[in-house]
């Protein structure tokens, strides 16, 4: 039986079937549980969240918890391991990461098709949106950026503005911009590619290469983005420059205006390099999304396509090996990035499940190589061209 309580009624032993109010607010990012720890308990104590619903058919109740005799102070369980710690939280933070990506998604597309009918973007709306991920922890943050690489043609436009988001946040903060600059650059990467909302459908959706005409077409987005929001007095400056020039390159060969160096602005520099790196690393219809690995390595050896300054705070933003980049170790084994470790950019969480010595697959086992205790080491990038490597996505995405 679902029973709606106070916090301040809650015990251990309860069944916690939700929390009420708005997922933001929630403290654990986890789907219902049983309060087992009363630091559970604490943590609700200590958020803005005045209700939750209990399952008395799947844990204490209210009246039974009242009339039940003092226990024995529980002894703390065995604490679990250090990879089983992360395997934990990197749930947790895929499923706070989910639904950050599920609303805003929904959001972004809801505004694409009302700008279609001819209707006005509702800035304060997104606004909103854009606090959302703002008041993200930084690992939901980076798990939304991996997330929003797993796109289908229906979804991609809008998703891709959802990552470009996230990614300009996570730029902003690296590049240490004030909190009102970071609101700022989320905003823009949400909106930067509003324009499409007004390209041929039978163009924006085609599931192949564009032709050269095509592309002429598709060239024309940053300018149409540009006349949907200019006569809105709610649209910063900053937000309607990166519609405009997202698009730029630093050596001054990119469009609509062939600016240069710091003749673009901060903010459109910033999210030429978050939209190549999405858009390189995605999956589409005609081709598999790079390695992000390698998308680092290309992107850096594009001489004159970003500003080289902007192009470094976004590899440690995001890491030097992102999570699901292809790397072999010292022991020959091959494995997929899982997580950056805060400091030890160098020595991530790596999933092994093939050796090169000898040839052939081997268990799955996740690696912590910044712990003391391992003595591996990656020593390579690998490009999965060579190896031909099924469904990786699989092995980086929680099970």
């Amino acid at each position: 039986m679902l029973k709606k309580i106070p916090t301040s009624k809650l015990r251990t032993g309860m069944y916690l079937h939700k929390i009420c109010g708005s997922w933001v607010k929630n403290p654990f990012w986890r789907g219902s549980f049983v309060i087992k720890d009363p630091k559970d308990i604490s943590k609700i104590l200590k958020s803005t969240i005045k209700q939750v619903v209990i399952d008395t058919s799947k844990g204490l109740d209210v009246d039974i918890e009242k009339t039940k005799k003092p226990q024995k102070k529980e002894t703390a369980p065995p604490k679990k391991t250090k990879i089983r710690n992360a395997a934990s939280q990197r749930i947790e933070n895929w499923q706070q990461a989910r639904l950050v990506c599920l609303d805003t998604r929904k959001a972004v597309e809801s505004m694409f098709q009302d700008v279609r009918l001819g209707k006005a973007v509702d800035i304060k709306a997104v606004g909103v949106l854009v606090n959302g991920i703002v008041s993200s922890n930084k690992d939901c943050l980076d798990t939304v950026i991996n997330m929003a690489r797993i796109k289908n043609c229906d979804n991609y436009t809008y998703m891709h503005s959802v990552a470009v988001c996230a990614m300009m946040i996570s730029l902003a903060r690296q590049m240490g911009l004030s909190e009102s600059d970071v609101n700022l650059a989320g905003k823009g990467g949400l909106l930067h590619d509003l324009g499409k909302s007004m390209m041929p459908s039978e163009v924006l959706n085609k599931p192949g290469k564009l032709t050269v005409e095509e592309y002429a077409v598709m060239k024309n987005h940053p300018a149409e983005g540009y006349k949907i929001l200019e006569s809105s007095a709610q649209t910063a400056p900053e937000v309607l420059d990166v519609i405009m020039h997202h698009h730029e390159k630093f050596d001054g060969s990119g469009y609509p205006g062939g600016l240069k160096g710091d003749g673009i602005s901060l903010f459109s520099r910033m999210a030429a390099v978050c939209d190549v790196y999405d858009a390189v690393t995605s999956n589409r219809a005609y081709k598999e999304g790079w390695d992000p690995g390698q998308s680092l390595r290309k992107m850096t050896a594009w001489k004159g396509h970003f500003d080289p300054q902007i192009l470094q705070a976004f590899i440690k933003s995001i890491g030097i090996y992102p999570v699901g980049t292809l790397v072999k170790l010292e022991s020959g084994r091959i494995g997929i990035v899982l997580e950056q470790i805060t400091g030890k950019l160098l020595n991530p969480i790596v999933k092994v499940f093939f050796s090169t010595r000898p040839k052939g697959p081997i268990s799955i086992e996740e690696i912590d190589l910044s712990s003391a205790l391992c003595k591996d080491g990656i020593v390579s990038l690998e490009d999965n061209a060579k190896w031909n490597f099924k469904n990786l996505n699989e092995l980086w995405l929680p099970e």
